[in-house]
């Protein structure tokens, strides 16, 4: 047990701490380790060392989870709020904290996700906002590497029970050994029946070595039972040998091995149906069990059950639980509605089984879990039941299953971590799967190859689209010698494939492979299941990304239309996409305001649904920072690209794909608000990174640099702007040609490059070139090209061209005025004779 954090001040000792998450009830029969409670509580307290980790270790059963509650309940008046975490799979720490989010103002994990609700939380924790004086237990805590970084430091204490000695080189510690003699008689007197003598104690002490654990369960085997001492030690010599004999864990006295076996013995001749319950909890996580998942098997399943009948009879699958409860061998959380069996007691169910039976209880918690699996798991709706089976996936082996529909189960519960936003949490487990599954089924199995999509979509979700790429190239070719070209799965990663050729820049090859993809999903689902409006939202991001705004927003009202009726089964996550889309291309179109109203929407839904945190929400707040700069708002814009930025930095670090172009949103309000250094610092940092997570010859590495480009030539440092934006523009011509969005928004920079250098010939030249391409892509009437036009008309003047600067003036501000208000910031610039930039804004793709 680990505590950090400085003493409070001493509170009234009935004082009750304002939150109390989750801590077991107090133990009516703790005795003893008044040394041990004083020690580590003289530690917290002291003022040298009150901000360093003291630990409790020792081997399992000795009691350290009975002091930590038993601290917990004794100094409680101390604290406003105690939460305990179960800590033994460092993979649902994190859900533990996030549970705490809501008690401290923060968002849960069902709106923000686990791993990004778990980070608010240790921030808040850390400040010491909402309350400072806290105490959280993190039970059964084994590698400190694995938990070590989200201990919290702050204001209030962290208790960390191990069996690990390792924390010796990490913290102060304190071992805990078994009960002294005297702590084991006591302990006794309180727990087995007053008939009992002091003799008969110390010989029951003696015999289960004074490990407290074996102690309990003597105690409530003799209290049940109304067994005498000289009964139980005449059962437990008996049972020696053959525990002697099992295949006993080195670190488990022989005292509670027998111990434990009396107890099952004597429950099985009382409810055998307990037994079995017992032996199949075996094969669970060591963490809390979801009472429902005891629930009534599908029909099709229950020719498999082993606990079929138990199962389907509720008044004896109670009383079973019960029975369990009475005899110490699991832990009943009724608040809760969960069942806990000890780590070691498992270990022991376990060791007394044959091969064949492990098999067999293993494959029985595969089929209830499976069975309890609510479905969707990209719904956010599903994810608080996923997060509580998500325990029991590696304890319960489940890589080890070849039944399709455990592998289905294994699959789902991946793509719940990734929707969700546990991305390295869905690399490690579907790597395992895949590794496993290999080996057992070779590369050719459907859920080898379906687990390789999954990872290929964590890794470009994480930002490695090269990896991504290669890795579904590939998967794709076997998926269509193995499984056919027109498979659900083939389609499937067809569908996930173009995003690969996406995030390589290759927004021709996109569009080519996500037409087709489009045609087979209409053919095998047809036009309105929600796999196939998937590729049809693919389609139109290939036409956005091209220039083909007409074509893009055609896609995104009918895709809008169809996810939003009553009849379809998109998830939110699905919907917030599609919103996001329709509100981005009517951004590209140049209708900023009612871009700023659909982004608005958007972001709600986003933040109610998933959390503000959640990486499409993000990716929203980003969109709609863009509109609404675009829109003329700009202070709005700035505050939004700057939470967003540093809520993805935070998140994902400075690299990733997501918090870069969050970057380029927050330099380009910088730039438009006036803070020109800043922003210069932010995409210089910006521009050396983006080659790196790009490439070289990427359309994005261009749009970035034609950024920094504008704000050289702003800051006076025109000839290294007018350098950068000559190369971008020949980049963005071998990439996408010149009439493209993005090439002619260079063109204009470069143009006002030559005009700043003196160049005006050449900059009236491209400008005329330019302004035609502009109309003829976007309209008119876009924002795109009347800055082309305005900047046009400054150029003819300066060559004297004054008749057709007029005209064109004339018709520009018209146009300005009815497109976008006389208040509109390009307007203003405009009509004061200066030029208009436009910068470059990376969609998420």
């Amino acid at each position: 047990m680990t505590i950090s954090g400085p003493s409070g001040i001493p509170r009234p000792p009935g004082r009750q701490p304002r939150i109390w998450g989750k801590v077991p009830q107090q133990n009516k029969n703790f005795t003893g380790r008044e040394d041990l409670l004083d020690k580590l509580h003289t530690g917290v307290t002291s003022e040298v060392t009150a901000v360093v980790p003291h630990a409790l270790h020792g081997f399992g059963g000795v009691g350290k989870t009975h002091v930590a509650i038993e601290y917990a309940h004794r100094f409680r008046h101390e604290y406003d709020l105690v939460w305990w975490i179960p800590a033994d799979q460092p993979i649902l720490v994190r859900s533990s904290l996030a549970a705490l989010a809501p008690h401290l103002g923060v968002a849960s994990s069902a709106t923000m996700g686990v791993e990004e609700a778990s980070r608010a939380v240790l921030d808040a924790l850390r400040r010491g906002e909402p309350y400072s004086r806290w105490l959280l237990v993190f039970d059964n805590a084994e590698q400190p590497e694995d938990i070590n970084e989200i201990v919290p430091r702050g204001p209030g204490h962290v208790l960390i029970t191990s069996r690990n000695h390792a924390w010796q080189g990490v913290v102060d510690t304190l071992p805990v050994d078994v009960f002294t003699r005297a702590e084991s008689i006591a302990f006794l007197s309180k727990r087995v029946p007053r008939s009992t003598t002091p003799d008969d104690r110390n010989r029951l002490a003696e015999q289960l070595g004074d490990l407290p654990l074996a102690l309990e369960q003597a105690g409530a085997l003799q209290t049940e039972t109304g067994m005498s001492v000289g009964q139980y030690l005449h059962l437990l010599e008996e049972q020696t040998v053959q525990l002697l004999d099992a295949n006993k864990a080195s670190d488990y006295p022989l005292s509670m091995t027998a111990a434990w076996s009396l107890s099952v013995s004597q429950l099985k001749s009382k409810l055998p149906e307990a037994v079995k319950l017992l032996r199949c909890c075996a094969f669970f996580g060591p963490d809390p069990i979801p009472r429902d998942v005891f629930g009534i098997l599908p029909e099709e399943l229950v020719p498999e059950s082993r606990l079929g009948p138990l199962l389907a009879d509720p008044i004896l699958l109670s009383k079973a639980i019960r029975e369990l409860g009475r005899y110490a061998l699991v832990r009943i959380d009724s608040e809760n509605r969960t069942i806990q069996v000890h780590r070691l007691i498992q270990a022991l169910l376990r060791d007394e089984l044959s091969d064949e039976e492990h098999v067999s209880f293993r494959r029985e918690v595969h089929l209830l879990l499976a069975a309890a699996t609510p479905g969707l798991p990209d719904d956010n709706g599903s994810w608080p039941r996923y997060g509580e089976l998500l325990s029991h996936v590696r304890p319960s082996k489940v890589e080890e299953s070849r039944d399709p529909r455990i592998r289905r189960f294994a699959l789902d519960v991946v793509r719940y971590l990734y929707s969700s936003g546990g991305y390295q949490s869905a690399v490690d487990l579907v790597g395992s799967f895949i590794r496993r599954w290999r080996e057992d089924s070779g590369p050719d199995d459907q859920n080898v190859l379906s687990a390789q999509r999954h990872l290929g979509i964590v890794l470009r979700e994480f930002g490695d689209y090269r990896a991504s790429f290669e890795l579904n190239r590939d998967t794709l070719a076997r998926m269509r010698a193995v499984l056919g070209p027109d498979h659900e799965e083939t389609l499937l990663l067809v569908n996930s494939h173009g995003a690969d050729m996406r995030m390589r820049g290759d927004f021709a090859a996109a569009l080519e492979h996500d037409r087709e993809s489009l045609r087979r999903h209409e053919e095998v689902f047809g036009p309105d299941h929600r796999r196939t409006l998937r590729a049809m939202n693919n389609l139109s991001v290939d036409y956005m990304l091209l220039g083909d705004y007409r074509q893009a927003f055609e896609l995104q009202k009918v895709l809008y239309t169809k996810q939003h009726s009553s009849v379809s089964r998109s998830s939110s996550l699905v919907m917030l996409a599609s919103r996001n889309g329709l509100a981005r291309i009517v951004r590209l179109r140049g209708d900023y305001s009612e871009a700023c109203d659909l982004g608005e929407d958007a972001y709600e839904f986003g933040v109610q649904e998933l959390g503000p945190d959640h990486p499409w929400t993000l990716r929203v707040a980003k969109d709609l920072s863009i509109a609404k700069r675009r829109a003329g708002l700009v202070d709005e814009a700035f505050e939004i690209a700057q939470r967003t930025y540093e809520r993805q930095d935070r998140i994902f670090g400075r690299d990733h794909h997501d918090t870069l172009a969050a970057a380029l949103c927050l330099a380009n309000a910088q730039r438009t608000r006036g803070e020109i250094a800043a922003a210069l610092e932010l995409l210089r940092d910006t521009a050396a990174r983006y080659p790196r997570r790009y490439g070289d010859e990427h359309p994005f590495t261009f749009g970035c640099d034609m950024n920094l480009a504008l704000l050289l030539r702003v800051n006076g440092e025109i000839e290294e702007a007018n350098r950068l934006d000559l190369r971008s523009l020949e980049g963005f011509d071998r990439t996408l040609g010149r009439e493209h969005h993005y090439s002619l928004t260079c063109a204009i920079n470069l143009a006002s490059d030559l005009a700043a250098r003196g160049e005006v010939p050449r900059a009236r030249e491209l400008g005329q070139e330019t302004l035609g391409q502009l109309r003829e892509l976007l309209g008119v009437d876009h924002p795109l090209t009347l800055a082309g036009a305005n900047n046009l008309v400054i150029d003819l003047r300066a060559e004297g061209a004054e008749e057709e600067a007029a005209l064109l003036e004339a018709d520009t501000f018209e146009r300005y005025q009815r497109v976008l208000g006389n208040d509109h910031p390009d307007t203003k610039v405009a009509l004061l004779g200066e030029r208009l930039d436009f910068d470059f804004d990376p969609p998420a793709l």
